[in-house]
Protein backbone atom coordinates (compact mmCIF):
# COMPACT_ATOMS: atom_id res chain seq x y z
CA UNK A 1 0.00 0.00 0.00
CA UNK A 2 1.53 3.23 -1.12
CA UNK A 3 2.34 5.96 1.80
CA UNK A 4 0.21 9.21 1.60
CA UNK A 5 2.65 12.21 1.25
CA UNK A 6 2.25 14.74 4.09
CA UNK A 7 1.34 17.94 3.40
CA UNK A 8 3.43 20.54 4.33
CA UNK A 9 1.96 22.48 7.32
CA UNK A 10 1.73 26.01 7.13
CA UNK A 11 0.44 27.67 10.81
CA UNK A 12 -0.62 31.46 10.80
CA UNK A 13 -0.47 33.59 13.83
CA UNK A 14 -2.33 36.58 13.14
CA UNK A 15 -5.97 37.12 10.23
CA UNK A 16 -5.63 40.45 8.82
CA UNK A 17 -4.86 40.94 5.37
CA UNK A 18 -0.72 39.60 5.18
CA UNK A 19 -2.59 36.23 6.95
CA UNK A 20 -5.42 36.05 5.17
CA UNK A 21 -3.35 35.78 1.59
CA UNK A 22 -1.09 33.43 3.07
CA UNK A 23 -3.81 30.95 3.90
CA UNK A 24 -5.58 31.42 1.10
CA UNK A 25 -2.40 31.09 -1.05
CA UNK A 26 -1.17 28.21 1.22
CA UNK A 27 -4.56 26.11 -0.14
CA UNK A 28 -4.64 27.01 -3.47
CA UNK A 29 -0.99 25.46 -3.61
CA UNK A 30 -2.01 22.41 -1.87
CA UNK A 31 -0.52 22.58 1.75
CA UNK A 32 -2.69 22.08 5.19
CA UNK A 33 -3.13 25.43 6.76
CA UNK A 34 -4.00 26.59 10.24
CA UNK A 35 -4.68 30.03 11.15
CA UNK A 36 -4.86 31.39 14.24
CA UNK A 37 -7.14 34.74 15.10
CA UNK A 38 -7.57 35.54 18.01
CA UNK A 39 -10.17 38.70 17.32
CA UNK A 40 -11.77 38.10 13.85
CA UNK A 41 -10.10 37.64 10.61
CA UNK A 42 -9.17 40.80 9.03
CA UNK A 43 -7.63 41.74 11.90
CA UNK A 44 -7.14 45.60 12.59
CA UNK A 45 -7.09 46.54 8.92
CA UNK A 46 -11.03 45.63 8.86
CA UNK A 47 -12.25 45.55 12.23
CA UNK A 48 -11.26 48.45 13.97
CA UNK A 49 -8.43 50.44 11.64
CA UNK A 50 -8.49 50.73 7.68
CA UNK A 51 -11.58 49.67 6.66
CA UNK A 52 -14.33 51.52 9.33
CA UNK A 53 -11.44 54.98 9.36
CA UNK A 54 -11.73 54.92 5.70
CA UNK A 55 -15.55 54.79 6.22
CA UNK A 56 -15.58 57.86 8.44
CA UNK A 57 -13.34 59.84 5.92
CA UNK A 58 -15.77 59.03 3.11
CA UNK A 59 -18.41 59.91 5.23
CA UNK A 60 -17.24 63.47 5.79
CA UNK A 61 -15.91 64.24 2.71
CA UNK A 62 -20.25 63.37 1.60
CA UNK A 63 -21.10 65.79 4.31
CA UNK A 64 -18.33 68.25 2.95
CA UNK A 65 -19.27 68.18 -0.48
CA UNK A 66 -23.32 68.93 0.36
CA UNK A 67 -22.08 72.02 2.18
CA UNK A 68 -20.34 73.56 -0.74
CA UNK A 69 -22.80 72.13 -3.33
CA UNK A 70 -24.01 75.56 -3.98
CA UNK A 71 -20.93 76.31 -5.69
CA UNK A 72 -21.82 74.19 -8.32
CA UNK A 73 -25.22 75.73 -8.82
CA UNK A 74 -27.55 73.60 -6.41
CA UNK A 75 -29.94 74.96 -4.29
CA UNK A 76 -31.70 73.63 -1.50
CA UNK A 77 -34.83 74.87 -0.98
CA UNK A 78 -37.11 74.91 2.48
CA UNK A 79 -40.95 76.07 1.83
CA UNK A 80 -40.14 77.35 -1.50
CA UNK A 81 -37.37 79.12 -0.10
CA UNK A 82 -33.64 79.02 -0.83
CA UNK A 83 -31.67 77.81 2.25
CA UNK A 84 -27.90 77.67 3.05
CA UNK A 85 -27.48 73.38 3.61
CA UNK A 86 -26.87 72.74 7.30
CA UNK A 87 -25.24 69.31 7.55
CA UNK A 88 -26.43 67.41 10.88
CA UNK A 89 -23.81 64.58 12.05
CA UNK A 90 -25.26 61.73 14.07
CA UNK A 91 -22.01 60.15 14.42
CA UNK A 92 -23.10 57.46 16.70
CA UNK A 93 -25.15 56.08 13.44
CA UNK A 94 -22.28 56.29 11.77
CA UNK A 95 -20.13 54.14 13.91
CA UNK A 96 -22.68 51.89 14.05
CA UNK A 97 -23.00 51.67 10.82
CA UNK A 98 -19.01 51.40 10.18
CA UNK A 99 -18.48 48.50 13.06
CA UNK A 100 -21.29 46.76 11.45
CA UNK A 101 -19.67 47.23 7.92
CA UNK A 102 -16.39 46.20 9.41
CA UNK A 103 -18.00 43.07 11.27
CA UNK A 104 -19.84 41.67 8.07
CA UNK A 105 -16.45 41.99 6.05
CA UNK A 106 -14.20 39.88 8.80
CA UNK A 107 -17.47 37.50 8.47
CA UNK A 108 -17.04 37.21 5.10
CA UNK A 109 -13.21 36.41 5.38
CA UNK A 110 -13.96 34.03 7.69
CA UNK A 111 -16.22 32.19 5.86
CA UNK A 112 -13.88 31.81 2.67
CA UNK A 113 -11.18 30.61 4.53
CA UNK A 114 -13.35 27.92 5.98
CA UNK A 115 -14.50 27.28 2.76
CA UNK A 116 -11.31 26.90 1.17
CA UNK A 117 -10.57 23.95 4.06
CA UNK A 118 -8.49 26.34 6.32
CA UNK A 119 -8.31 25.30 10.06
CA UNK A 120 -9.53 28.09 11.70
CA UNK A 121 -9.01 28.61 15.57
CA UNK A 122 -9.94 31.11 17.46
CA UNK A 123 -7.92 32.22 19.88
CA UNK A 124 -3.91 32.98 20.70
CA UNK A 125 -0.67 31.69 19.53
CA UNK A 126 3.04 32.02 20.29
CA UNK A 127 6.16 29.90 18.64
CA UNK A 128 7.45 27.06 20.76
CA UNK A 129 10.52 26.84 19.09
CA UNK A 130 10.92 26.79 15.19
CA UNK A 131 8.59 24.06 14.44
CA UNK A 132 5.90 24.43 16.92
CA UNK A 133 2.96 26.47 17.61
CA UNK A 134 1.24 26.43 21.21
CA UNK A 135 -2.73 27.76 20.27
CA UNK A 136 -4.43 28.94 23.11
CA UNK A 137 -8.35 28.68 22.11
CA UNK A 138 -10.98 31.23 23.41
CA UNK A 139 -12.20 28.53 26.15
CA UNK A 140 -8.76 28.83 27.85
CA UNK A 141 -7.57 25.55 25.82
CA UNK A 142 -3.81 25.17 25.07
CA UNK A 143 -3.15 22.75 21.54
CA UNK A 144 0.52 22.13 20.64
CA UNK A 145 0.39 22.22 16.87
CA UNK A 146 3.79 21.12 14.46
CA UNK A 147 4.16 23.32 11.73
CA UNK A 148 6.98 23.11 8.64
CA UNK A 149 6.37 26.80 8.41
CA UNK A 150 5.44 29.46 10.72
CA UNK A 151 3.92 32.77 9.54
CA UNK A 152 3.83 36.04 11.74
CA UNK A 153 1.07 38.29 11.20
CA UNK A 154 -0.12 39.92 14.02
CA UNK A 155 -0.11 43.62 13.47
CA UNK A 156 0.48 46.55 15.61
CA UNK A 157 -1.48 48.63 18.34
CA UNK A 158 -1.45 52.42 18.97
CA UNK A 159 1.77 53.65 20.71
CA UNK A 160 0.50 55.89 23.88
CA UNK A 161 3.11 57.71 26.34
CA UNK A 162 2.81 58.10 30.00
CA UNK A 163 1.73 61.55 29.62
CA UNK A 164 -1.39 61.73 27.55
CA UNK A 165 -2.70 58.22 28.54
CA UNK A 166 -5.71 57.28 26.53
CA UNK A 167 -9.01 57.04 28.75
CA UNK A 168 -11.36 56.23 26.58
CA UNK A 169 -13.61 59.19 27.21
CA UNK A 170 -11.62 62.56 26.29
CA UNK A 171 -8.43 61.14 25.82
CA UNK A 172 -8.31 58.82 22.81
CA UNK A 173 -6.93 56.36 19.88
CA UNK A 174 -8.06 55.50 16.81
CA UNK A 175 -9.46 52.58 18.53
CA UNK A 176 -11.63 54.61 20.54
CA UNK A 177 -12.99 57.02 17.95
CA UNK A 178 -15.78 54.61 17.15
CA UNK A 179 -17.65 54.85 20.77
CA UNK A 180 -18.17 58.77 19.58
CA UNK A 181 -21.65 59.28 19.65
CA UNK A 182 -21.28 62.48 18.86
CA UNK A 183 -19.27 64.89 16.84
CA UNK A 184 -16.62 66.86 19.11
CA UNK A 185 -16.75 70.61 19.24
CA UNK A 186 -13.26 70.55 19.47
CA UNK A 187 -10.90 67.93 18.55
CA UNK A 188 -7.06 68.35 19.30
CA UNK A 189 -5.11 66.08 17.03
CA UNK A 190 -1.65 65.12 18.25
CA UNK A 191 0.92 64.04 15.64
CA UNK A 192 0.93 65.06 11.70
CA UNK A 193 1.86 61.67 10.37
CA UNK A 194 -0.44 59.83 8.19
CA UNK A 195 -2.71 59.23 10.60
CA UNK A 196 -2.86 62.53 12.04
CA UNK A 197 -3.44 64.07 9.33
CA UNK A 198 -6.32 62.14 8.08
CA UNK A 199 -8.33 62.10 11.42
CA UNK A 200 -8.14 65.96 11.54
CA UNK A 201 -9.20 65.99 8.13
CA UNK A 202 -12.13 63.91 8.45
CA UNK A 203 -13.47 65.73 11.80
CA UNK A 204 -12.80 68.73 9.96
CA UNK A 205 -15.49 67.84 7.07
CA UNK A 206 -17.43 66.20 10.33
CA UNK A 207 -18.03 69.86 11.20
CA UNK A 208 -15.36 69.90 14.43
CA UNK A 209 -13.27 72.62 15.13
CA UNK A 210 -9.90 70.89 15.27
CA UNK A 211 -6.28 71.71 16.23
CA UNK A 212 -3.68 69.80 14.55
CA UNK A 213 -0.49 69.57 16.17
CA UNK A 214 2.90 68.58 14.84
CA UNK A 215 6.46 68.29 15.89
CA UNK A 216 7.83 68.96 12.55
CA UNK A 217 8.18 71.90 10.11
CA UNK A 218 4.87 70.80 8.16
CA UNK A 219 2.20 67.96 7.93
CA UNK A 220 2.77 64.70 6.60
CA UNK A 221 6.58 65.42 6.82
CA UNK A 222 7.45 62.25 4.58
CA UNK A 223 5.69 62.52 1.92
CA UNK A 224 6.14 64.50 -1.12
CA UNK A 225 6.74 68.20 -0.14
CA UNK A 226 4.67 70.04 -2.78
CA UNK A 227 1.60 67.74 -1.64
CA UNK A 228 2.18 68.10 2.30
CA UNK A 229 2.31 72.03 1.80
CA UNK A 230 -0.86 72.02 -0.53
CA UNK A 231 -2.79 69.60 1.97
CA UNK A 232 -1.35 72.07 4.71
CA UNK A 233 -2.87 74.90 2.98
CA UNK A 234 -6.22 73.31 2.53
CA UNK A 235 -6.51 72.58 5.99
CA UNK A 236 -5.81 76.03 7.12
CA UNK A 237 -7.92 77.76 4.47
CA UNK A 238 -10.77 75.38 6.23
CA UNK A 239 -10.45 76.57 9.39
CA UNK A 240 -8.19 73.89 11.13
CA UNK A 241 -5.60 75.38 12.89
CA UNK A 242 -2.42 74.24 12.42
CA UNK A 243 0.40 74.39 15.08
CA UNK A 244 4.08 73.60 13.54
CA UNK A 245 7.25 72.67 15.30
CA UNK A 246 5.35 72.24 18.62
CA UNK A 247 5.68 68.94 20.82
CA UNK A 248 2.91 68.11 23.34
CA UNK A 249 4.18 67.38 26.09
CA UNK A 250 1.00 65.84 27.86
CA UNK A 251 -3.12 66.24 27.84
CA UNK A 252 -5.36 66.19 30.66
CA UNK A 253 -8.76 65.19 31.37
CA UNK A 254 -10.03 68.14 32.99
CA UNK A 255 -13.66 66.74 33.19
CA UNK A 256 -15.26 68.92 30.63
CA UNK A 257 -12.61 68.89 28.14
CA UNK A 258 -9.07 68.19 27.69
CA UNK A 259 -5.92 70.29 28.05
CA UNK A 260 -2.59 70.05 26.04
CA UNK A 261 0.36 71.45 27.41
CA UNK A 262 3.45 72.44 24.08
CA UNK A 263 6.95 72.01 25.37
CA UNK A 264 6.87 75.75 25.36
CA UNK A 265 4.46 76.08 28.10
CA UNK A 266 1.29 76.90 26.13
CA UNK A 267 -1.69 75.20 26.72
CA UNK A 268 -4.66 74.50 24.24
CA UNK A 269 -8.10 73.27 25.69
CA UNK A 270 -10.48 71.31 23.25
CA UNK A 271 -13.13 68.98 23.98
CA UNK A 272 -11.26 65.61 23.14
CA UNK A 273 -7.67 64.79 22.06
CA UNK A 274 -6.74 61.87 19.61
CA UNK A 275 -3.47 60.66 20.37
CA UNK A 276 -1.82 59.62 16.72
CA UNK A 277 1.97 58.99 17.89
CA UNK A 278 2.92 55.38 15.93
CA UNK A 279 2.29 52.24 16.32
CA UNK A 280 3.77 49.21 18.34
CA UNK A 281 3.92 45.65 17.11
CA UNK A 282 2.69 42.99 18.72
CA UNK A 283 5.34 40.99 18.93
CA UNK A 284 5.54 40.44 23.19
CA UNK A 285 5.05 36.98 24.46
CA UNK A 286 5.34 35.21 21.30
CA UNK A 287 8.22 33.44 22.03
CA UNK A 288 9.83 34.98 18.98
CA UNK A 289 13.61 35.66 20.56
CA UNK A 290 13.58 32.24 21.90
CA UNK A 291 13.02 30.80 18.52
CA UNK A 292 15.94 32.68 17.31
CA UNK A 293 14.09 35.04 15.37
CA UNK A 294 16.08 38.22 14.99
CA UNK A 295 14.01 41.36 16.06
CA UNK A 296 14.59 45.08 15.50
CA UNK A 297 15.35 47.73 18.63
CA UNK A 298 11.13 48.53 18.44
CA UNK A 299 10.27 45.32 18.56
CA UNK A 300 9.58 45.13 14.80
CA UNK A 301 10.40 41.35 13.25
CA UNK A 302 13.67 41.68 10.88
CA UNK A 303 12.32 40.47 7.29
CA UNK A 304 14.16 40.01 3.96
CA UNK A 305 12.14 40.57 0.78
CA UNK A 306 10.00 37.86 0.59
CA UNK A 307 9.24 38.22 4.28
CA UNK A 308 11.59 35.35 5.73
CA UNK A 309 12.83 35.62 9.15
CA UNK A 310 16.53 34.95 10.78
CA UNK A 311 14.89 31.53 11.10
CA UNK A 312 14.85 29.68 7.78
CA UNK A 313 11.13 28.13 8.39
CA UNK A 314 10.04 31.50 10.03
CA UNK A 315 8.02 34.05 7.94
CA UNK A 316 6.50 37.47 9.23
CA UNK A 317 3.83 40.01 6.90
CA UNK A 318 2.49 43.64 8.39
CA UNK A 319 3.11 45.45 10.74
CA UNK A 320 4.47 43.74 13.21
CA UNK A 321 7.75 43.99 10.70
CA UNK A 322 10.40 45.92 9.50
CA UNK A 323 8.14 46.53 6.18
CA UNK A 324 6.18 49.45 4.95
CA UNK A 325 2.84 49.15 7.68
CA UNK A 326 0.47 49.20 4.63
CA UNK A 327 -2.36 46.45 4.50
CA UNK A 328 -1.62 45.80 1.00
CA UNK A 329 1.75 45.40 1.34
CA UNK A 330 0.91 42.63 4.02
CA UNK A 331 -1.20 41.31 1.95
CA UNK A 332 1.67 40.72 -0.80
CA UNK A 333 3.78 39.80 2.10
CA UNK A 334 1.32 36.64 2.86
CA UNK A 335 1.62 35.49 -1.00
CA UNK A 336 4.98 36.08 -1.39
CA UNK A 337 6.06 34.24 2.16
CA UNK A 338 4.06 31.28 0.69
CA UNK A 339 5.18 31.39 -2.75
CA UNK A 340 8.76 30.63 -1.33
CA UNK A 341 8.37 28.65 1.17
CA UNK A 342 6.37 26.34 -0.98
CA UNK A 343 8.97 26.42 -3.92
CA UNK A 344 6.71 28.50 -6.27
CA UNK A 345 8.12 31.73 -8.04
CA UNK A 346 8.44 34.38 -5.33
CA UNK A 347 9.18 37.62 -6.33
CA UNK A 348 10.89 39.86 -4.30
CA UNK A 349 8.47 42.76 -2.78
CA UNK A 350 9.98 46.08 -4.42
CA UNK A 351 8.99 48.84 -1.73
CA UNK A 352 9.64 51.13 -3.98
CA UNK A 353 7.05 50.12 -6.44
CA UNK A 354 3.83 50.49 -3.89
CA UNK A 355 1.40 53.04 -4.25
CA UNK A 356 0.63 54.50 -1.27
CA UNK A 357 -2.22 57.22 -0.14
CA UNK A 358 -2.87 59.52 2.17
CA UNK A 359 -7.39 59.73 3.08
CA UNK A 360 -6.90 63.29 3.68
CA UNK A 361 -9.36 66.15 1.73
CA UNK A 362 -7.91 66.07 -1.08
CA UNK A 363 -5.96 63.04 -0.86
CA UNK A 364 -2.08 62.30 -1.81
CA UNK A 365 -0.80 59.18 -3.72
CA UNK A 366 2.12 58.24 -4.45
CA UNK A 367 4.35 55.83 -6.23
CA UNK A 368 8.46 55.18 -7.02
CA UNK A 369 10.92 57.46 -6.59
CA UNK A 370 10.57 60.66 -4.73
CA UNK A 371 11.37 64.42 -6.16
CA UNK A 372 13.78 64.88 -3.79
CA UNK A 373 15.74 61.51 -4.52
CA UNK A 374 16.10 63.72 -8.37
CA UNK A 375 16.98 66.48 -6.11
CA UNK A 376 19.38 65.39 -3.94
CA UNK A 377 20.89 63.63 -6.87
CA UNK A 378 20.30 59.74 -5.82
CA UNK A 379 18.82 59.01 -9.18
CA UNK A 380 19.36 61.19 -12.49
CA UNK A 381 15.35 62.19 -13.98
CA UNK A 382 13.14 65.10 -14.84
CA UNK A 383 9.79 66.52 -12.99
CA UNK A 384 6.72 67.85 -14.73
CA UNK A 385 3.62 68.78 -12.52
CA UNK A 386 0.36 69.97 -13.67
CA UNK A 387 -2.05 71.72 -11.75
CA UNK A 388 -5.83 70.46 -11.60
CA UNK A 389 -7.14 73.68 -11.96
CA UNK A 390 -6.13 73.48 -15.46
CA UNK A 391 -8.13 69.96 -16.15
CA UNK A 392 -11.33 70.26 -17.82
CA UNK A 393 -13.12 67.59 -16.08
CA UNK A 394 -11.56 69.15 -12.85
CA UNK A 395 -13.03 72.39 -13.85
CA UNK A 396 -16.76 70.93 -14.57
CA UNK A 397 -16.50 69.17 -11.21
CA UNK A 398 -15.43 71.98 -9.08
CA UNK A 399 -12.22 70.95 -8.01
CA UNK A 400 -9.77 73.38 -7.64
CA UNK A 401 -7.22 71.99 -5.27
CA UNK A 402 -4.76 69.41 -6.56
CA UNK A 403 -2.41 68.37 -9.06
CA UNK A 404 -0.20 65.27 -10.61
CA UNK A 405 3.19 65.04 -10.90
CA UNK A 406 5.33 62.77 -12.91
CA UNK A 407 8.87 61.54 -13.19
CA UNK A 408 11.12 60.25 -15.40
CA UNK A 409 14.50 58.85 -15.89
CA UNK A 410 16.82 60.59 -17.72
CA UNK A 411 16.16 57.67 -20.64
CA UNK A 412 12.48 58.61 -20.56
CA UNK A 413 11.53 55.87 -18.34
CA UNK A 414 8.40 56.51 -15.43
CA UNK A 415 9.99 56.23 -11.97
CA UNK A 416 7.55 57.63 -10.25
CA UNK A 417 4.91 60.14 -9.81
CA UNK A 418 2.63 61.72 -6.84
CA UNK A 419 -0.98 62.48 -7.28
CA UNK A 420 -3.15 65.11 -5.05
CA UNK A 421 -6.76 65.32 -5.54
CA UNK A 422 -10.47 63.62 -5.04
CA UNK A 423 -9.80 60.13 -5.21
CA UNK A 424 -5.72 60.10 -5.59
CA UNK A 425 -6.02 56.23 -5.03
CA UNK A 426 -7.80 55.60 -7.96
CA UNK A 427 -5.58 57.96 -10.00
CA UNK A 428 -2.24 57.09 -8.56
CA UNK A 429 -2.86 53.33 -10.68
CA UNK A 430 -1.94 53.79 -13.97
CA UNK A 431 1.22 55.60 -12.55
CA UNK A 432 2.25 52.61 -10.73
CA UNK A 433 1.79 50.23 -13.53
CA UNK A 434 4.07 52.40 -15.47
CA UNK A 435 6.68 52.22 -12.68
CA UNK A 436 5.93 48.63 -12.19
CA UNK A 437 6.11 47.42 -15.70
CA UNK A 438 9.40 49.96 -16.56
CA UNK A 439 7.56 51.84 -19.31
CA UNK A 440 8.69 54.86 -21.04
CA UNK A 441 7.26 58.12 -21.26
CA UNK A 442 6.08 57.89 -24.54
CA UNK A 443 4.07 54.61 -24.11
CA UNK A 444 2.22 56.49 -21.38
CA UNK A 445 1.32 59.23 -23.77
CA UNK A 446 0.36 57.03 -26.29
CA UNK A 447 -2.45 55.57 -24.13
CA UNK A 448 -5.93 57.03 -24.61
CA UNK A 449 -7.53 58.76 -22.17
CA UNK A 450 -11.02 59.33 -22.04
CA UNK A 451 -11.80 63.54 -22.49
CA UNK A 452 -12.41 64.93 -20.22
CA UNK A 453 -10.81 62.79 -17.11
CA UNK A 454 -8.70 64.08 -14.55
CA UNK A 455 -6.51 61.22 -16.01
CA UNK A 456 -5.98 63.02 -18.92
CA UNK A 457 -3.51 64.82 -16.56
CA UNK A 458 -1.08 61.88 -16.53
CA UNK A 459 -1.00 61.48 -20.78
CA UNK A 460 -0.29 65.34 -20.95
CA UNK A 461 2.71 65.01 -18.15
CA UNK A 462 4.08 62.06 -20.26
CA UNK A 463 3.99 63.88 -22.90
CA UNK A 464 5.64 67.32 -21.90
CA UNK A 465 8.03 64.53 -20.56
CA UNK A 466 8.93 63.14 -24.35
CA UNK A 467 12.65 63.60 -25.08
CA UNK A 468 13.04 64.27 -29.05
CA UNK A 469 14.99 61.90 -31.14
CA UNK A 470 15.93 63.73 -33.51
Amino acid sequence: MTETKKKHHIVIIGGGPGGYEAALAGIQLGAQVTLIERNGVGGSAVLTDVVPSKGLIATADAADAVRHATELGIRFKSEGKSVQPQVDIDLGAINQRLLQIAKEQSSDMQAELTSNGVNFIHGSGRLDGNHHVIATHQDGREERIEAKTIIVAVGAHPRTLETMLPDGQRILTWLDLYNLTAVPDHMIVVGSGVTGAEFASAFAGLGSQVTLISSRDTVLPSEDKDAAELIERVFRRKGMQVLNKARAESVTNTGAGVEVTLADGRTINGSHALIAVGAIPNTAGLGLVEAGVELTETGHIAVNKVARTSRANVYAVGDCTNFLPLASVSAMQGRTAVFHTLGDVASPTQLRNVAANVFTNPEIASVGWQQSAIEDGKVNGSVHKIMLEANPRAKLSGIEDGFIKLFASTGGTVIGGVVVGPKASELIYPIALAVENRLTVDEVAKTFAVYPSLSGSITEAARALHIPNL
